[in-house]
């Protein structure tokens, strides 16, 4: 590769090169989710892409996960973080990636990735598989862009956020990195905080990614995702109460700390039934991250309303597709009326000039070998492999639209 270029030869692995959601999900399953033996998460490519030309490169590159876990400054950081627990830095300190619980083949004309095993084996393989593929795919189609092409537009970006900041005062307005799921590479996004560090100190607050905080000593940002949720509904406990046990699992595990709710695994209408007045003192606000977000923050606001809470003393966290101008609008619409930050993604980690970034996930689809589903605000974002289990859990939480 070029010196100027975003791509390294080999991809170098840190176990740290994670999002911080991830961590924190991972000790509330070792205490609180002690009976699930095995699950089961499937590489999804939404879109028409043909990554099987890439499958042994990015196989080779996935097994230098193996025995990779982490370093003794690593667990100094994870140290610093007050709500991890002695017991848990001491598995994280035992634990290593095991290749051996990742599968990767062909299935219906595409590239398939599934990560079998002990939870506590492979919750952390989502990020790494979908870094990699995204990385190993762009090299190969994008091997000519360098480090300009990332700069140049963020540049630009910048530059029109702070002429906005003069014309509508942004102050207050928070922005976190949400991006390594989706990176253009490492490079690029080390690129992109870099810049937003140096940049706008007014308004950045933090990334996603825990290897790349500690690298730049800034806040690791992040709470829960939708396979916690997803996982409740396989644990034995009733499905129509598999959102108030994650709820209840969560307060329980972080007694106060990381109190922002992710709403939409089975639709914002039946978390606003199950999201009493109970947990909406506990919690500090929501996370959106699915369908319009206008609607979502009107929706938010009546209902701490309707539950005589000052819809002010709450927090709502944007975080699906979101761009500058986006995040602008909606600052401003909700600004005195409910706190809002902002968790951004794609368009800081993968806007570079002439590319189109691949649309992939990775989610939780099988628990202890029985399905799990996400039905979101946005249809093309739902997942499962069973049908039949997804009418059952439209009929319990009475959702007909999805």
């Amino acid at each position: 590769m070029a010196r100027n270029s975003l791509f390294r030869k080999h991809l170098n692995f840190s176990a740290l090169d994670n999002d911080f959601y991830k961590m924190n999900m991972w000790q509330c399953f070792m205490h609180q989710y002690p009976y699930v033996e095995e699950v089961e998460y499937r590489f999804v490519v939404r879109g028409d892409t043909d990554l099987r030309p890439y499958r042994a490169e990015i196989q080779q590159e996935l097994g230098k996960l193996d025995g990779l876990g982490f370093t003794s400054s690593q667990i100094q950081w994870l140290e610093r973080i007050p709500w991890y627990t002695k017991d848990f830095i001491e598995w994280v300190r035992m634990w290593s990636y095991q290749h051996r619980f990742l599968h990767i083949g062909e299935e219906d004309g595409q590239l398939a990735i599934r990560a079998k095993g002990p939870l506590m084996h492979v919750h952390n393989f989502e990020m790494p598989v979908l870094s990699t593929v995204a990385e190993v795919y762009n090299r190969h189609n994008y091997p000519e862009k360098s480090y300009e092409d990332v700069r140049q537009p963020l540049y630009e970006k910048i530059q029109w956020l702070k002429q906005q900041h003069e014309k509508h005062d942004l102050t207050g307005l928070q922005i976190a990195e949400f991006g390594t799921r989706r990176r253009f590479s490492y490079d690029a996004q080390y690129t992109v905080i870099d810049m937003l560090k140096k940049m706008l100190p007014e308004f950045f607050v933090g990334t996603s990614n825990m290897h790349l905080a500690k690298e730049f000593d800034i806040l690791p940002i992040g709470t829960m995702a939708h396979e916690i949720f997803m996982l409740s509904q396989q644990i034995g406990v009733q499905l129509v109460n598999s959102q108030k046990h994650t709820l209840e699992t969560w307060v329980k595990e972080f007694r106060g700390q990381l109190g922002y709710a992710l709403t939409d695994t089975i639709g914002m209408e039946a978390f606003v039934r199950d999201f009493d007045l109970y947990f909406a003192k506990l919690f500090d606000g929501l996370r959106h991250d699915s369908g319009d977000p206008i609607e979502f923050g009107e929706r938010a606001i009546t209902m701490y309303e309707n539950l005589n809470i000052d819809p002010r003393s709450k927090t709502i966290i944007f975080s699906d597709g979101l761009d500058f101008k986006t995040m602008v609008s909606l600052f401003l619409r909700f600004r005195g009326r409910i706190r809002t930050s902002f968790g951004i993604g794609t368009f800081l980690s993968n806007d570079v000039r002439g590319v189109t970034p691949l649309n992939i996930v990775m989610k939780l689809v099988r628990v202890n070998d029985k399905p799990v589903a996400k039905i979101s605000d946005a249809p093309g974002k739902n997942l499962c492999e069973d049908p039949e289990f997804v009418s059952y859990l439209k009929k319990v939480f009475e959702v007909d639209w999805a």
